[in-house]
């Protein structure tokens, strides 16, 4: 069911509603008139995370957000979803809704999804900002799975109950805030996801693309935006100073002033 609400100061009509994709329900909210951005956000957020982007873009382009399944409005998948799975599901979802050669713009899990989507779609531009995609060296993430791991072996040997004793002090601090804040299902699908390498697809994006970064990023670093910057053909990077992993919110006016150059670019 989607909403149509009419912006008469505007000029322009405001939809937002839901389409069922590779299988989920997507939340979406649609603003503005002209070419087509889509807004792809990152693990944790939802649509509200670029509401003063989108307000801005929407003078000039028809910009579309979605949550991902799992974020927002959203349900969650009811199968451990991978990057693959998020990939068709926006493939189907820019297929129903007819969004014509759209421009990408991901922030960290979103970028995932639009760099394995326009290697192999036809995609007139793309920004990434403190975008995923190169695996990480070593994760906490991944150093919880080694625990858990070592957690059965205790197990085995002192018993569950003096193993979980011992280990828990120490088990909240090997967990990202991500995963200890995520349910049962997304924890399952944020493990699958933060293993993904997609430098190997990097090289098959056509597309222009913008790498947004902040150079104090950790949870992405800036070495992951100078590998992408090597791999993707056509690629450009501008850093953010004193900026982290949200830089598009930590300097919103020149976040906007780049974006907005890079689209009118040829």
């Amino acid at each position: 069911m989607s909403i149509i609400i009419i912006n008469f100061a505007a000029k322009f009509t405001i939809m937002e509603g839901d389409i069922i994709a590779n299988g989920a329900k997507v939340h979406y909210k649609t603003t503005g008139e002209g070419q087509d951005v889509m807004l792809l956000h990152g693990w944790g957020c939802n649509i509200d995370t670029f509401k003063y982007l989108q307000s801005n873009l929407e003078k000039k382009y028809r910009v579309t957000a979605i949550d991902f399944p799992g974020f927002g409005k959203s349900p969650e998948p009811t199968t451990v979803w991978g990057v693959e799975d998020y990939t068709r599901c926006i493939e189907e979802f820019v297929k129903i809704y007819g969004l014509k050669s759209p421009i990408f713009l991901g922030h960290s899990f979103g970028g995932r999804v639009a760099i394995l989507l326009s290697s192999r779609n036809d995609v007139k531009k793309i920004i990434l900002t403190d975008s995923a995609g190169v695996k990480p060296q070593s994760t906490k993430i991944s150093v919880s799975r080694i625990f858990s791991k070592a957690k059965k072996i205790s197990a085995k040997i002192i018993g569950e109950k003096a193993t979980e004793k011992l280990v828990k002090p120490f088990a909240n601090s090997l967990a990202s805030e991500d995963y200890k804040n995520a349910t049962v299902m997304m924890k399952e699908i944020l493990k699958k996801v933060v293993d993904e390498d997609l430098t190997h697809v990097m090289p098959n994006i056509k597309a222009s693309t913008l790498l947004i970064w902040g150079a104090n990023d950790t949870a992405t670093p800036l070495s992951d935006a100078k590998i992408m910057e090597k791999l993707i053909p056509d690629a450009g990077l501008v850093v953010f100073p004193n900026c982290g992993h949200f830089s598009f919110l930590e300097n919103p006016g020149y976040y906007q002033t780049i974006v907005e150059n890079f689209l009118q670019s040829k």
